[in-house]
């Protein structure tokens, strides 16, 4: 079936621009949503670029029946909505009959994440009806009726294309509506139409809760479903992070193929600007002032009282600067208890109205005075990043108004029933709650975030998701602030790390036009983060850190295969380098004795032989993989890094025993002599002693494996190529690495 053929111009995409299928076209649909939303024209080009990329890789309007599942990453709070949008827009141009948006698994993020699309895509009774909206449908026979006689226009050739509808069903991600939908869907003649879904926070609840255990949790089989009764249909997953579903198994059908990277834009602060080394956005909560079972806060900690006064200065300088236009918000965010949370807004509510108080005495009156002097130390933190903060006494009289027009909202499903924030109603706000405000909510104006509460499991993605702080928020990046206990800030920092380097690995895919499947799953982790909950994890991980220590495969013994083409490997590698004696002992044996070319770059024995160099066993697999993860940073800090290569006792035989798995017992010899203890070492330090001085080594073994004991040992292959590799401390970083047995 073709795609709509509107009276609006079609804007081209460079196909050099596109990595799929097909170039999809812009039509008025995109192009009235780009330039209603976005006043510049490089802006405006990058979001409808960016978007045609990632629908050039979905099933194209009127292809064959199947299946395709892709992956959209951007950064927290960085608009990944209105790529959202600007796809289903494109979806609509180019003739997809429906778009499904999964999104929210609350009555409040669902009806904000409907409020925006419903926006976005203007629909509204002054312009053409273009989509026929339905929220969470339920399977009756009136719904049934309306959804198929907009789906059999599009069949009908007397329809005009500019009068035929798409079906937009926005749907809470929640099994009970999703099963409504399912039913929907199969009672419908779905012949030859094209589906698009969008599944908005990919990453929460659309996977697989019982996965380890083998059975399947039941949203997941309720998208499970919604995918098998869409007989053409391209899934795409936004999430701002991803590890959950790269870490899947790469044969679940929610499992992406396909990935692209958002941009976020010039204006756009997050964790880069904000956890860089000494920031002047974050503030250290003191231990005293964290609440904790072992530390039961009486009264509001004084750091706390710090926050507040910050942001009243802000609101006080946005209201003479901007009069009430637009609003400035804090989030207060104590724990995941409610309970805390009514304790957090009583105490705010008490400091509220005795600081009002104080602000309405005389001039003269002790009390007011002090409160002054301690808005003047907020006003001067403030001033250090804000270069057009108006005078402290312009504040100060401003002060009053900036209490009368906050309010303090307590945010949470305490009572059972969602908050809705009416942003419109006033100009200052002082929100507190929980998690009823991380993933997917956004706190508009948001300048100043008290966070006391701590890590929890330490689970990388829902640390990052509580980040409601960061955001197109260059223009006042002054005005915020973020406090946190240390080890919580130790933790984002180690994020953000961890973020930017997940994200040049996809970019990587994404612009080798590779799928994800083949992409290896490995990346920098700290220790104290775990990727995402496990209970969606069928596949195991490991972690590791080489940091002075020596890495070498375990299972030497392969296939004869395998060890030819290592061996023609390293047998070119060595080939280019030229070779001196190693210094040592003259006493030394022959087995003792290597030669080493020094200064060799990192670069190219990383490029010429590491990469290349086979193991066959999973375990030795994922270290090399980590292994190689840190080298590859080594260079990219430092393109200049040079190894040394030892060639080790290329004079003589060396043997190796390996057991019926081909696994090496040992494959450094030791120190000689051995006895007298004091002379240990002497004439030869052992294998481990055969390196550079903190710089990468590898040594080459060319071994002769051996197999049985006494007179029933045997020989089992010759010229076997192994490597030892040393990795100094100052390279030490912290990976991960999963094998996929798929690949």
């Amino acid at each position: 079936m073709s795609g709509l053929e509107p009276t609006a111009s079609i804007t081209p995409v460079a196909e050099t621009e596109l990595a799929g299928s097909w170039v999809p076209r812009v039509g008025p649909e995109a192009t009235e949503l780009l330039q209603e939303k976005l006043s510049d024209p490089d802006i405006r080009t990058a979001v409808r670029d960016s978007a045609a990329a990632i629908l050039s890789n979905a099933i194209p309007p009127g292809g064959p029946n199947g299946a395709e599942t892709g992956l959209v990453v951007g950064y927290v709070q960085s608009g990944k909505t209105l790529s959202l949008t600007t796809v289903a827009a494109l979806a609509r141009d180019n003739g997809y009959q429906i778009v499904i948006v999964v999104t929210g698994t609350s009555i409040q993020l669902f009806q904000q994440s409907t409020d925006r699309i419903r926006a976005d895509l203007q629909i509204r009774t002054d312009r053409v009806r273009a989509w026929a909206l339905f929220e969470s449908p339920d399977n009756t026979d009136s719904m049934r009726g309306n959804v198929q006689r907009i789906l059999d226009e599009w069949r009908d050739p007397d329809v005009p294309d500019e009068q035929r509808q798409s079906v937009l069903i926005a749907v809470m991600k929640h099994h009970g509506r999703l099963n409504n939908l399912v039913e929907l869907l199969s009672s419908l003649n779905l012949q030859d139409v094209s589906a698009l879904i969008i599944d908005d926070e990919a990453d929460q609840a659309s996977l697989n809760n019982d996965a380890p255990q083998g059975s399947q949790s039941t949203t997941y089989r309720r998208l499970i479903e919604l995918k098998q009764a869409l007989p053409s249909h391209t899934l795409l997953q936004y999430t701002a992070t991803p590890q959950a579903p790269l870490l899947i198994n790469i044969i679940d059908s929610m499992s992406p193929n396909f990935v692209r990277v958002l941009e976020p834009g010039s204006t756009y602060t997050g964790g880069q600007e904000f956890f860089r080394s000494q920031s002047p956005y974050i503030k250290v909560i003191p231990p005293q002032d964290v609440p904790t079972t072992t530390n039961a806060l009486v009264e509001p900690p004084a750091s706390l009282l710090e926050a507040m006064r910050i942001f009243m200065v802000g609101v006080a300088a946005g209201l003479i600067q901007c009069g009430t236009v637009g609003c400035r918000s804090m989030l207060v965010h104590p724990s995941h208890r409610t309970a805390q949370h009514q304790e957090f807004h009583g105490w705010i509510q008490d400091i509220f109205a005795t600081w009002s108080r104080d602000l309405n005495l005389t001039e003269a009156d002790p009390d007011k005075q002090v409160l002054i002097k301690e808005f003047q130390l907020a006003y001067d933190e403030l001033s250090s990043t804000i270069d057009d903060l108006p005078s402290f006494e312009e504040i100060a009289k401003a002060l009053r108004r900036a209490f009368n027009r906050t309010q303090i909202l307590e945010v949470n499903r305490r009572e059972g029933r969602p908050v809705i924030v009416d942003w419109s109603r006033q100009y200052g706000w002082i929100l507190v709650g929980g998690q009823a405000m991380d993933r997917g909510f956004t706190v508009e104006g948001l300048t100043v975030t008290y966070m006391p509460r701590g890590l929890g499991v330490g689970n990388a993605d829902t640390v990052q998701q509580r980040a409601r702080f960061f955001g197109h928020k260059r223009q006042y990046l002054g005005y915020c602030r973020v406090f946190m206990e240390q080890q919580t800030i130790d933790a984002f920092r180690d994020y953000v790390e961890h973020e930017e380097d997940i994200h040049q690995k996809l970019i990587e895919v994404q612009n080798s036009c590779a799928t994800l499947n083949d992409w290896k799953r490995a990346f920098f982790l700290a220790p104290t983060l775990k990727p995402c909950r496990s209970t969606v994890l069928e596949l195991d991980y490991m972690r590791g850190r080489l940091s002075d220590s020596w890495l070498n495969p375990k299972v030497v013994l392969t296939d004869s295969g395998t060890a030819q083409s290592n061996r023609v490997l390293v047998d070119s590698f060595l080939g280019k380098l030229q070779f001196q004696p190693d210094e040592g002992h003259p006493s030394r044996s022959d087995v003792q004795r290597h030669e080493v070319c020094q200064n060799v770059p990192l670069s190219q024995a990383l490029e010429d032989l590491l990469v290349a160099y086979r193991v066959t066993e999973i375990t030795d697999s994922q270290r090399f993989t980590g292994m190689l993860l840190q080298l590859g940073r080594a260079i990219e800090d430092n393109p200049r890094e040079v190894c040394s290569v030892y060639r080790m006792s290329p004079g003589a035989t060396r043997k190796r025993h390996v057991d019926d798995d081909g696994q090496i017992s040992n494959l450094y010899q030791g120190g000689a002599p051995t006895f007298p203890r004091d002379q240990r070492g002497s004439v030869y330090p052992g294998d481990r002693s055969i390196r550079g001085s903190d710089r990468v080594s590898i040594q080459v073994h060319m071994l002769t494996l051996t197999q049985g004991e006494g007179l029933d040992e045997r020989e089992v292959m010759h010229s076997v190529p192994v490597l030892a590799i040393f990795v100094p401390s100052r390279m030490a970083r912290s990976w991960l690495s999963q094998h996929q047995p798929a690949q």
